[in-house]
């Protein structure tokens, strides 16, 4: 197989395009490098077609391999045919070449070799080849060994079947054809084990769908119902249209004294060998395919969270409510430093509401706090009521936000946050997570394994692995999209950094605290263990506010900084001039890119690059993505009432809809149908995690804790 031919077709770009791709994959370069980097070589491929092709290499490569091994195979019994080598070149999936490979793989003992085993092959020859005048009763005699164990014409006759059965169980264009009737006209079906139990798969107890049109959500709650023993799923398949075609490819002569019995093989082949062995291949498959899809959603759902806006420049409270155990809080300064912790007990079973606010109102003052971010778990509700109430009374004015808290738990009892926080308990760790998780998301959800982050769905039904890389790609490339402060960064962060392992980060960082702040990106080469290749790798993505070269606080890569000299001594500009932002509009002075970059000797992607860095240096992609909604008052579920507008943010966004925070503590869902009046294939399409949408309420049930919304106005 062509690879590169292969993903340049699927990938709808250029053969020069993958080629150059996967030469600098080979080569060692990370996604985010080539993508922000090597624009020139790939044509400027983004960074979601570069992992796409990525992993499409690892799979078609994986697929070259698996037929080298089963021509291989093959070839040592003797079998292959020139016509059977070619079918396997010409196979597009691991599928299609185990299929081709069945009838050849070692088997354990099954009937049919038993009856092989027998002797009786021949006779189940004559029966294939169906051009005997004799009945099968007086051929099967012939056969009849008792050293053997073939004591009677019967035992004979069910050998020769079951060697037939497999035969046909072993052709791979049936295999094909039967897996593709039953994926475009098969059911799946499920139904309760108890009827009476009460579960939330209760849609599921007598459901039945087509499996050309089962979406992946319905396919992953099918699998968890499954998995908890409450549902029974079975695939439906077109028994009488299989078996049809089974008997016209096996029954080639209108034979009396072979029709019937084969007409029995097929269906026995079907029931026994063909059908329990595709209907697991239908269901893995359709699970891989839901799989994907949910990774994908959840990936995006992630990206979005972590390229949330920070907010900058506020002395933030941290508030991690609970009941019994109090409200852990933590003040936290506009660089991420913990100032003060301490606990209160405004929540049951204490209620100790105004000793609580006393403790608030001095912190408050001590410290200028400005925002609190609370935590959106249990106690949550009851927390801002308080924090509503105090806001009333207190002479300056402090906003709140509920924060999406999940993985703070984790984070808290976690070993990196142990050495973050010796002296803290895990409440006091997590009120500081909450509160640096408003200040800079990206900065602190590094810290916390992004399957506990939130924003998936049915993550852990999934292949983990499979997911697991998927999520840390995307946290590679928002974290190499923002770039980091080599001063300032912490190892979690500077580990995603493109080219730099966990141990290369932890070396940084020990290096910084040893030495001191780094002056310039070429110190980096001082660094245990970061050689030429990470650095060049790294280098673009590493910034220095306030170094010695100005052009270490801007994305620009080293290898570039000649011709960045020469561009800013060509507009009359010294590099002094980047730091004191006077190069704002000198895209303007330009006006032949391509001549210019042939003057500078750089790509002309490369030069627009540099200009536009140049113009806002070390720009932050977050500044473009909607601001989070700070609150001062607070909004009860038994407030709302049906035809009531409000502003929310959209909190998670799934295969069939999103849910939306509107103030209320239970998040609001917005279906699919009621997100825009075109039609809309996925949520995605209309809403992403952080952007904050204007809903109108259409049911409240209070007892089921239920809020349907539209955002149709």
């Amino acid at each position: 197989m062509d690879i590169i031919a292969k993903l340049a077709e699927e990938l709808n770009i250029r053969r020069q395009q993958a080629e150059a791709a996967v030469k600098l994959i080979d080569e060692g370069n990370t996604i985010p490098f080539i993508s922000r980097y090597r624009k020139e070589a790939t044509g400027a491929l983004n960074d979601e077609v570069l992992r796409n092709l990525f992993e499409r290499l690892f799979y078609l490569r994986n697929l070259e391999e698996k037929k080298e091994q089963v021509i291989s195979s093959i070839e040592e019994q003797g079998k292959l045919t020139e016509e059977l080598k070619q079918q396997i070149l010409e196979a597009e999936t691991l599928v299609a070449v185990e299929d081709l490979y069945r009838p050849y793989r070692p088997k354990r003992r099954t009937r049919a070799t038993i009856a092989k085993e027998k002797g009786l092959e021949p006779l189940a020859n004559i029966i294939l080849l169906q051009m005997t005048d004799k009945s099968l009763e007086q051929e099967a005699e012939a056969f009849l060994n008792p050293e053997k164990e073939v004591n009677t014409v019967k035992e004979a006759i069910a050998g020769a079947m079951d060697i037939l059965a497999e035969g046909i169980s072993d052709e791979a264009d049936y295999r094909k054809y039967i897996r593709d009737l039953t994926m475009r006209t098969g059911k799946i079906i499920s139904s309760a084990k108890d009827p009476e139990t009460e579960s939330v798969y209760e849609m599921y107890y007598e459901f039945e769908e087509g499996l050309a049109k089962l979406a992946g959500h319905r396919i992953l709650a099918l699998n968890r119902g499954e998995t908890e023993k409450i549902l029974t799923v079975k695939i439906e398949a077109p028994t009488e249209q299989i078996l049809q075609y089974l008997e016209k490819k096996t029954i080639v002569k209108d034979n009396p004294n072979t029709t019937e019995i084969l007409r029995a093989v097929a269906e026995d082949s079907y029931k026994r060998l063909i059908a329990p062995a595709i209907e697991r291949e239908i269901r893995n498959e359709l699970t891989e395919r839901a799989e994907d899809g949910a990774i994908r959603v959840f990936g995006k759902n992630l990206e979005q969270l972590l390229m949330q806006p920070p907010i900058a420049g506020r002395v933030v409270l941290g508030w991690d409510p609970a009941f019994r155990t109090g409200c852990k809080l933590a003040v936290v300064d506009s660089t991420g430093k913990v100032l003060d912790t301490t606990v209160i007990y405004p929540t049951a079973p204490q209620n100790k509401v105004e000793q609580s606010k006393a403790v608030l109102k001095k912190l408050i003052e001590k410290y200028d706090i400005s925002l609190i971010s609370v935590g959106n778990g249990t106690a949550s509700r009851e927390s801002e009521m308080v924090i509503v109430d105090l806001l009333k009374e207190v002479p300056k004015p402090v906003q709140y936000i509920i924060v999406n808290e999940a993985g703070a738990s984790v984070y808290s009892a976690s070993k990196l946050a142990t050495e973050e926080f010796p002296n803290f308990d895990v409440g006091q760790r997590s009120a500081a997570s909450i509160a640096r998780r408003l200040q800079d998301p990206l900065a602190e959800l590094v810290k916390i394994d992004p399957k506990s982050i939130g924003v998936g769905q049915y993550q852990h039904d999934m292949n983990q692995k499979k997911l697991s890389g998927a999520l840390n790609g995307v946290v590679e490339d928002c974290v190499n999209k923002v770039g980091v402060d080599l001063n300032t960064a912490s190892a979690s962060l500077l580990e995603y950094i493109s080219g730099i392992s966990k141990v290369i980060a932890k070396n940084i960082v020990a290096f910084r605290e040893e030495n001191g702040r780094f002056l310039t990106r070429a110190q980096l080469l001082k660094v245990a263990k970061l050689g030429p290749k990470a650095y060049e790798q790294c280098a673009g993505f590493m910034r220095i506010s306030d170094g010695k070269n100005p052009l270490d606080g801007t994305s620009v890569h080293p290898e570039s900084y000649d011709a960045a000299l020469k561009l800013l001594d060509k507009l009359g500009f010294v590099p002094e001039d980047i730091r004191n932002g006077k190069l704002t509009g000198i895209s303007r002075k330009i006006t032949d890119y391509k001549k210019l970059a042939a003057e500078l000797e750089i790509g002309e992607m490369t030069l627009q690059d540099i200009v536009k860095e140049l113009e806002k240096p070390a720009r932050d992609p977050r500044d473009e993505m909607p601001k989070p909604i700070l609150r001062t008052d607070v909004l009860e579920m038994k407030d709302l009432t049906p035809g009531m507008i409000l502003k929310g943010t959209v909190r998670n966004v799934i295969d069939f809809g999103a849910f939306v925070d509107i103030g209320v503590h239970q998040d609001g869902l917005v279906h699919i149908s009621q997100m825009t009046e075109r039609y809309i294939k996925h949520p995605l399409e209309a809403v992403s995690v952080g952007d904050v949408v204007e809903v109108k309420v259409m049911s409240v049930d209070l007892k089921k804790k239920r809020i349907q919304l539209t955002m149709k106005l």
